[in-house]
């Protein structure tokens, strides 16, 4: 069969890494992709901010099944215009997607079906959310309400912070467009935990939980990025945990979306705080974490294609899941300014080498191929993943490897997985 993955970061050469070795498939395609996605899949040409521009390529490329990455497609309906056409996808639709291009939907939704989450004020005007600062203790935590690249979310230590983020986010000065509705949220501590689960809008299946290390410097300092880097371990969460997770958030909110009459079919990230309370949630996302996606899926035995399928076809209860035991480590490599303005183009060395340290995979987020070299081409650029019996092993794996790879004003944490005990 020939898969269509869209999208083109880290997250998506790891879907096409993972779709390719499926013995069911004969041929990966990915649009657009990027220069180390071409090794496992034939790249097309597309945008991704184009609904028209991806059907045109769903259209020629007559995929046996679509697997739709970023969020941005999905807040576009590339999904709803698919089902429209009897086409195979998985990813949820426009209406579903909500869960995460709506921060304010979001938290509404947890409150009417009573998933955990923090005490929130969702603000339409900048009058009505300095009102709502005066109810919260600081820090506290100020939310654009759309999709903002993982940049719309600001924690302020005091009240003059918090009124100049308002401030911000409504005249347009802080992220470049003027929000119409920002959430204020309770400021909740703990250890931060990402849950990802497959839903084919009745059942959930949880793929393995991960940490994120979303903050640029080491220490969690400096501001928030996409994620810096992830590990798994299977000592990360009590199986006891992962239970109550599963029961009391991620299939609350796969009943409440059948409720209220927009199954969800696709992957729900739970990105939660695991507080003194117990496991609460910061936000929902409607696709695989990035860089997560690049830590889990390298420790997937079973074949996600037919894990896909069955989500699609409304199976997913028959499905099981065999995993690697141990753990796994991807460390990303990004460019110097980021999650700011930064410079592209830059040749990077050691690649290969890099690929010969045992039990690692590099992920391509960022790059471009000219031919003979790869080059920079984003804010992060390569995530090195590694597994290994433990933790420790996976670092051990992942960071020597690292070490292999050189481009102009290469930056990564030194730190990653060191949060636990190795």
């Amino acid at each position: 069969m020939k898969v269509l993955v869209i999208g083109g970061g880290g997250r998506e050469h790891a879907l096409c890494a993972a779709i390719r070795r499926s013995p069911r498939v004969s041929e990966v395609v990915c649009a657009p992709g990027n220069g180390g996605i071409a090794q496992v899949a034939r790249c097309v040409k597309a945008s991704q901010k184009d609904l028209g521009d991806l059907l045109r390529v769903v259209a020629e490329e007559q995929a046996d099944l679509t697997v739709v990455g970023p969020e941005l497609p999905l807040a576009l309906g590339l999904v709803d215009e698919m089902l429209r056409r009897g086409l195979k996808v998985f990813g949820p639709t426009r209406d579903a997607a909500m869960l995460e291009t709506s921060k304010g939907f979001a938290k509404r939704f947890m409150q009417r079906h009573s998933i955990p989450t923090a005490n929130y004020a969702v603000c339409g005007s900048r009058t009505e959310a300095l009102a709502a600062l005066e109810l919260f203790h600081h820090p506290v935590v100020i939310k654009a309400d759309g999709l903002q690249a993982g940049k719309g979310v600001l924690i302020c230590e005091t009240k003059d912070e918090a009124e100049r983020a308002v401030t911000g986010l409504f005249s347009g000065e802080l992220l470049g467009t003027a929000e119409t509705n920002v959430v204020v949220e309770e400021f909740l501590k703990g250890e931060e935990l990402s849950f990802l689960a497959l839903s084919d809008g009745k059942h959930a299946t949880p793929l393995l939980p991960a940490q994120d290390h979303k903050r640029i410097g080491e220490g969690d300092t400096g501001p928030n990025t996409g994620g810096m880097g992830v590990y798994t371990a299977d000592t990360l969460l009590d199986p006891k945990m992962s239970e109550w997770i599963l029961h009391h958030i991620v299939q609350k909110a796969i009943d409440g979306m059948a409720a209220e009459e927009t199954p969800f079919v696709g992957v729900l990230y739970c990105g939660l705080m695991m507080t003194a309370k117990g496991p609460m949630v910061l936000e929902f996302n409607a696709r695989f974490g990035d860089p997560e996606t690049q830590a889990i899926l390298p420790r997937l035995e079973s074949d996600l294609v037919e894990a896909l399928e069955a989500c699609v076809q409304g199976r997913l209860s028959e499905t099981e899941f065999r995993w690697k035991p141990g753990a796994s480590a991807c460390v990303v490599a990004a460019s110097q300014g980021y999650p700011g303005s930064y410079t592209v183009g830059y040749p990077i060395t050691g690649l290969d080498d890099a690929a010969k340290v045992p039990a690692v995979e590099v992920f391509h987020a960022g790059t471009t191929w000219d031919g003979a070299t790869y080059r920079t081409a984003g804010g992060r650029v390569l995530g090195v993943t590694a597994t290994g019996a433990t933790l420790g092993e996976a670092l051990g794996s992942a960071y020597p490897a690292m070490e292999r790879i050189s481009f102009e004003g290469m930056v990564y944490r030194r730190d990653i997985g060191r949060r636990t005990r190795v």
